[in-house]
Protein backbone atom coordinates (compact mmCIF):
# COMPACT_ATOMS: atom_id res chain seq x y z
CA UNK A 1 0.00 0.00 0.00
CA UNK A 2 1.51 3.37 -1.12
CA UNK A 3 0.08 6.03 1.05
CA UNK A 4 0.14 9.81 1.00
CA UNK A 5 3.09 10.69 2.81
CA UNK A 6 2.54 12.95 6.04
CA UNK A 7 4.41 16.38 6.21
CA UNK A 8 4.90 15.80 10.14
CA UNK A 9 5.51 12.06 11.64
CA UNK A 10 6.15 12.15 15.34
CA UNK A 11 5.99 9.76 18.05
CA UNK A 12 5.59 10.21 22.08
CA UNK A 13 6.73 7.53 24.46
CA UNK A 14 4.31 8.26 27.07
CA UNK A 15 4.35 7.61 31.11
CA UNK A 16 2.80 9.22 33.74
CA UNK A 17 5.52 10.94 35.15
CA UNK A 18 5.75 13.97 32.88
CA UNK A 19 9.82 14.00 33.11
CA UNK A 20 9.54 10.20 31.14
CA UNK A 21 7.68 11.58 28.35
CA UNK A 22 9.76 12.05 25.20
CA UNK A 23 8.74 12.77 21.39
CA UNK A 24 10.59 11.66 18.24
CA UNK A 25 9.23 13.68 14.86
CA UNK A 26 10.28 13.82 11.60
CA UNK A 27 9.89 16.16 8.56
CA UNK A 28 9.04 15.43 4.59
CA UNK A 29 11.63 17.42 2.47
CA UNK A 30 10.48 18.42 -0.93
CA UNK A 31 12.46 15.31 -2.34
CA UNK A 32 10.55 12.77 -0.81
CA UNK A 33 13.16 11.90 1.98
CA UNK A 34 12.24 12.00 5.77
CA UNK A 35 14.62 14.23 7.85
CA UNK A 36 15.00 13.52 11.30
CA UNK A 37 13.72 16.78 12.80
CA UNK A 38 13.97 16.64 16.72
CA UNK A 39 14.25 14.25 19.65
CA UNK A 40 12.87 16.42 23.27
CA UNK A 41 10.56 16.40 26.46
CA UNK A 42 6.95 15.98 25.15
CA UNK A 43 6.45 19.36 27.39
CA UNK A 44 3.12 20.94 27.82
CA UNK A 45 0.17 18.91 26.90
CA UNK A 46 -2.67 21.69 26.39
CA UNK A 47 -0.76 23.03 23.25
CA UNK A 48 1.19 20.09 21.73
CA UNK A 49 -1.04 19.11 18.72
CA UNK A 50 -1.08 22.79 17.89
CA UNK A 51 2.74 23.59 17.97
CA UNK A 52 3.06 20.46 15.95
CA UNK A 53 0.44 21.20 13.71
CA UNK A 54 2.61 24.35 13.46
CA UNK A 55 5.63 22.25 12.46
CA UNK A 56 4.09 20.73 9.48
CA UNK A 57 3.72 23.84 7.77
CA UNK A 58 0.88 25.58 5.68
CA UNK A 59 -1.77 22.89 5.03
CA UNK A 60 0.62 20.43 6.47
CA UNK A 61 -0.44 17.35 7.56
CA UNK A 62 0.73 15.40 10.55
CA UNK A 63 0.83 11.57 11.67
CA UNK A 64 0.79 11.58 15.71
CA UNK A 65 1.86 8.06 17.09
CA UNK A 66 1.61 7.45 21.46
CA UNK A 67 2.14 4.84 23.39
CA UNK A 68 -0.76 4.36 25.37
CA UNK A 69 -3.95 2.43 25.05
CA UNK A 70 -6.46 4.57 23.27
CA UNK A 71 -9.67 1.83 23.35
CA UNK A 72 -11.59 -0.30 25.45
CA UNK A 73 -11.90 -3.65 25.79
CA UNK A 74 -15.00 -5.58 24.08
CA UNK A 75 -16.51 -7.42 27.46
CA UNK A 76 -16.00 -4.08 29.42
CA UNK A 77 -17.86 -1.50 26.49
CA UNK A 78 -20.48 -4.43 26.32
CA UNK A 79 -21.46 -3.98 29.94
CA UNK A 80 -21.22 -0.25 30.09
CA UNK A 81 -23.41 -0.22 26.61
CA UNK A 82 -20.64 1.97 25.00
CA UNK A 83 -20.82 1.29 21.55
CA UNK A 84 -18.59 3.59 19.98
CA UNK A 85 -15.33 4.73 22.05
CA UNK A 86 -14.73 8.21 20.23
CA UNK A 87 -18.23 9.18 20.60
CA UNK A 88 -17.48 8.46 24.37
CA UNK A 89 -14.51 9.98 24.83
CA UNK A 90 -15.37 13.90 25.48
CA UNK A 91 -18.31 12.38 27.60
CA UNK A 92 -15.75 10.77 30.28
CA UNK A 93 -15.28 13.05 33.30
CA UNK A 94 -18.67 15.00 32.70
CA UNK A 95 -21.86 14.55 33.88
CA UNK A 96 -22.65 11.33 32.84
CA UNK A 97 -19.87 10.05 33.76
CA UNK A 98 -17.99 12.01 36.61
CA UNK A 99 -16.01 9.34 38.30
CA UNK A 100 -14.34 7.33 35.08
CA UNK A 101 -11.07 9.56 35.45
CA UNK A 102 -10.79 8.77 39.35
CA UNK A 103 -8.62 5.22 40.23
CA UNK A 104 -10.74 3.64 43.22
CA UNK A 105 -9.41 3.79 46.07
CA UNK A 106 -11.52 0.88 47.83
CA UNK A 107 -12.71 -2.37 46.49
CA UNK A 108 -16.22 -1.47 46.43
CA UNK A 109 -15.74 1.64 44.83
CA UNK A 110 -14.94 -0.07 41.47
CA UNK A 111 -18.06 0.01 38.99
CA UNK A 112 -18.48 -0.12 35.29
CA UNK A 113 -18.69 3.79 35.25
CA UNK A 114 -15.32 4.03 37.13
CA UNK A 115 -13.18 1.14 36.69
CA UNK A 116 -9.48 2.22 37.08
CA UNK A 117 -8.02 0.68 40.15
CA UNK A 118 -6.33 0.89 42.45
CA UNK A 119 -5.24 4.38 43.90
CA UNK A 120 -2.04 3.52 45.57
CA UNK A 121 -0.83 0.02 46.19
CA UNK A 122 -1.42 -2.05 49.64
CA UNK A 123 -3.76 -5.02 50.15
CA UNK A 124 -5.30 -4.58 46.53
CA UNK A 125 -5.51 -7.04 43.92
CA UNK A 126 -6.92 -8.23 40.79
CA UNK A 127 -9.59 -10.27 41.93
CA UNK A 128 -11.15 -7.05 42.95
CA UNK A 129 -11.09 -5.83 39.92
CA UNK A 130 -12.21 -8.65 38.49
CA UNK A 131 -15.13 -9.23 40.86
CA UNK A 132 -16.32 -5.65 40.91
CA UNK A 133 -16.10 -5.94 36.63
CA UNK A 134 -17.89 -9.42 36.35
CA UNK A 135 -15.41 -11.02 34.44
CA UNK A 136 -14.06 -14.40 34.61
CA UNK A 137 -9.90 -13.49 34.43
CA UNK A 138 -7.91 -10.66 33.80
CA UNK A 139 -7.33 -11.36 30.91
CA UNK A 140 -10.92 -10.59 29.99
CA UNK A 141 -9.96 -7.00 30.31
CA UNK A 142 -7.43 -7.20 27.62
CA UNK A 143 -7.91 -6.03 24.16
CA UNK A 144 -7.41 -8.33 21.27
CA UNK A 145 -4.02 -6.22 20.31
CA UNK A 146 -2.90 -6.17 23.77
CA UNK A 147 -3.18 -10.20 23.96
CA UNK A 148 0.51 -12.26 23.00
CA UNK A 149 1.67 -12.42 19.95
CA UNK A 150 4.84 -15.21 19.01
CA UNK A 151 7.27 -13.65 21.73
CA UNK A 152 5.52 -10.65 22.53
CA UNK A 153 4.08 -11.18 25.75
CA UNK A 154 0.53 -9.29 26.80
CA UNK A 155 0.27 -6.18 27.82
CA UNK A 156 -1.05 -4.83 30.99
CA UNK A 157 -4.45 -4.88 31.42
CA UNK A 158 -5.96 -1.11 30.70
CA UNK A 159 -7.83 -1.14 34.40
CA UNK A 160 -5.07 -2.81 36.81
CA UNK A 161 -3.50 0.56 37.51
CA UNK A 162 0.23 -1.68 39.39
CA UNK A 163 3.29 -2.30 38.01
CA UNK A 164 6.16 -1.05 36.25
CA UNK A 165 3.74 0.11 32.96
CA UNK A 166 1.04 2.03 35.05
CA UNK A 167 -0.82 2.14 31.24
CA UNK A 168 -4.09 2.60 33.13
CA UNK A 169 -2.98 6.07 34.41
CA UNK A 170 -1.26 6.82 31.33
CA UNK A 171 -4.07 6.16 29.14
CA UNK A 172 -5.76 8.36 31.64
CA UNK A 173 -3.64 11.23 30.98
CA UNK A 174 -3.52 10.16 27.66
CA UNK A 175 -7.34 10.75 26.92
CA UNK A 176 -8.06 13.22 29.33
CA UNK A 177 -5.77 15.94 28.42
CA UNK A 178 -5.07 15.38 24.38
CA UNK A 179 -7.25 12.75 23.22
CA UNK A 180 -10.82 14.43 24.61
CA UNK A 181 -9.66 17.97 23.91
CA UNK A 182 -8.84 16.84 20.29
CA UNK A 183 -11.78 15.29 19.82
CA UNK A 184 -14.22 17.96 21.14
CA UNK A 185 -12.55 20.75 19.05
CA UNK A 186 -12.75 18.30 16.03
CA UNK A 187 -8.36 19.30 15.72
CA UNK A 188 -7.70 15.34 15.14
CA UNK A 189 -9.33 11.90 14.12
CA UNK A 190 -8.16 8.82 15.48
CA UNK A 191 -6.81 5.47 13.55
CA UNK A 192 -8.33 3.53 13.26
CA UNK A 193 -11.65 4.41 14.43
CA UNK A 194 -12.25 7.05 11.78
CA UNK A 195 -10.91 5.52 8.84
CA UNK A 196 -7.85 3.47 7.49
CA UNK A 197 -4.60 5.38 6.78
CA UNK A 198 -4.93 5.24 2.86
CA UNK A 199 -8.39 7.42 3.84
CA UNK A 200 -7.18 9.22 6.46
CA UNK A 201 -3.78 10.47 5.63
CA UNK A 202 -4.32 14.01 2.96
CA UNK A 203 -2.96 17.13 2.83
CA UNK A 204 -4.33 19.40 6.11
CA UNK A 205 -5.20 16.18 8.19
CA UNK A 206 -3.99 15.51 11.96
CA UNK A 207 -4.19 11.84 12.56
CA UNK A 208 -3.65 9.90 16.05
CA UNK A 209 -2.51 6.29 16.17
CA UNK A 210 -1.95 3.68 19.21
CA UNK A 211 1.76 2.83 18.99
CA UNK A 212 4.15 0.22 20.54
CA UNK A 213 7.71 0.20 20.25
CA UNK A 214 8.34 -3.33 21.97
CA UNK A 215 6.43 -4.69 18.85
CA UNK A 216 8.78 -2.52 16.09
CA UNK A 217 11.85 -4.08 18.29
CA UNK A 218 10.50 -6.75 16.09
CA UNK A 219 10.05 -5.00 12.98
CA UNK A 220 13.22 -3.53 12.78
CA UNK A 221 14.85 -6.87 13.38
CA UNK A 222 16.77 -6.31 16.96
CA UNK A 223 16.58 -7.63 20.74
CA UNK A 224 17.05 -5.21 23.24
CA UNK A 225 16.90 -4.79 26.98
CA UNK A 226 15.82 -1.33 26.72
CA UNK A 227 16.87 -0.28 30.22
CA UNK A 228 20.11 -1.44 30.05
CA UNK A 229 22.48 1.07 28.48
CA UNK A 230 24.68 -1.55 27.05
CA UNK A 231 21.77 -2.94 25.08
CA UNK A 232 21.12 0.03 23.72
CA UNK A 233 24.36 0.40 22.75
CA UNK A 234 24.58 -2.54 20.73
CA UNK A 235 21.38 -2.32 18.45
CA UNK A 236 22.68 1.21 17.14
CA UNK A 237 24.09 -0.61 13.94
CA UNK A 238 20.77 -1.79 13.18
CA UNK A 239 18.91 1.36 14.00
CA UNK A 240 21.60 3.31 11.54
CA UNK A 241 21.51 0.37 8.99
CA UNK A 242 17.75 0.48 8.70
CA UNK A 243 17.55 4.67 8.56
CA UNK A 244 20.14 4.74 5.75
CA UNK A 245 18.04 2.24 3.96
CA UNK A 246 15.14 3.73 3.72
CA UNK A 247 16.79 7.09 2.72
CA UNK A 248 15.74 8.82 5.77
CA UNK A 249 18.28 11.46 7.29
CA UNK A 250 19.92 11.45 10.96
CA UNK A 251 21.62 14.55 11.67
CA UNK A 252 24.52 14.13 13.11
CA UNK A 253 23.44 14.88 17.25
CA UNK A 254 20.77 11.66 16.52
CA UNK A 255 23.57 9.32 15.37
CA UNK A 256 25.69 10.25 18.20
CA UNK A 257 22.88 9.65 20.32
CA UNK A 258 21.97 6.15 18.95
CA UNK A 259 25.37 5.20 19.35
CA UNK A 260 26.08 6.16 23.03
CA UNK A 261 22.82 4.10 23.82
CA UNK A 262 21.08 7.35 24.74
CA UNK A 263 23.45 7.52 27.64
CA UNK A 264 24.22 5.73 30.71
CA UNK A 265 21.42 6.39 32.87
CA UNK A 266 18.26 3.97 32.86
CA UNK A 267 16.18 6.60 31.40
CA UNK A 268 17.42 6.64 28.38
CA UNK A 269 15.02 3.72 27.80
CA UNK A 270 12.61 6.98 27.01
CA UNK A 271 14.09 8.72 24.69
CA UNK A 272 14.87 5.30 22.81
CA UNK A 273 11.72 4.57 22.67
CA UNK A 274 10.51 7.32 21.57
CA UNK A 275 13.19 6.72 18.61
CA UNK A 276 11.97 3.59 17.99
CA UNK A 277 8.60 4.06 17.27
CA UNK A 278 8.88 6.88 15.19
CA UNK A 279 11.31 4.89 13.11
CA UNK A 280 8.37 1.99 13.69
CA UNK A 281 5.93 4.16 11.90
CA UNK A 282 7.82 5.55 9.36
CA UNK A 283 8.16 1.73 8.57
CA UNK A 284 4.83 1.75 7.68
CA UNK A 285 3.88 4.91 6.05
CA UNK A 286 7.03 3.84 3.28
CA UNK A 287 5.09 0.32 3.05
CA UNK A 288 7.73 -2.17 4.38
CA UNK A 289 5.16 -2.67 7.36
CA UNK A 290 1.28 -3.25 7.23
CA UNK A 291 -1.05 -1.12 9.13
CA UNK A 292 -3.06 -4.52 10.61
CA UNK A 293 -6.31 -3.13 11.21
CA UNK A 294 -8.52 -6.61 11.06
CA UNK A 295 -11.60 -6.05 9.41
CA UNK A 296 -13.61 -6.07 12.73
CA UNK A 297 -16.27 -3.82 13.37
CA UNK A 298 -16.01 -3.69 17.56
CA UNK A 299 -11.94 -3.30 16.29
CA UNK A 300 -12.97 -0.66 14.44
CA UNK A 301 -15.66 1.20 17.28
CA UNK A 302 -14.30 0.18 20.18
CA UNK A 303 -10.95 -1.67 20.85
CA UNK A 304 -8.69 0.10 18.74
CA UNK A 305 -5.67 -1.54 17.68
CA UNK A 306 -1.43 -0.84 17.45
CA UNK A 307 -0.26 0.43 14.66
CA UNK A 308 1.70 -2.16 12.20
CA UNK A 309 0.15 -5.27 14.28
CA UNK A 310 -0.91 -7.79 11.83
CA UNK A 311 -2.36 -10.60 13.91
Amino acid sequence: MNYYLPSLVAHADWSISPKKRWMATARLREDGKYIFHSLEPVGKLDNLLQRLAELSGHNGSVLMGFDFPIGLPEVYARSASITNFPGLLPKLGGPEWPEFYNTAVFPEQISIKRPFYPHRPGGTKQSHLIKALGVKSINALLRRCEKPLHNLPAAAPLFWTMGAKQVGKAAITGWREILSPALNQKKAEIWPFHGTLSTLLKPGCFVIAETYPALYYRHLQFNVTKTDPSSRINVALNLVAWARMQNIILDSCLKEKINNGFGSDPDGEDPFDATVGLFGMLNVILGNQEEGVPDDPTIKTIEGWILGRTT
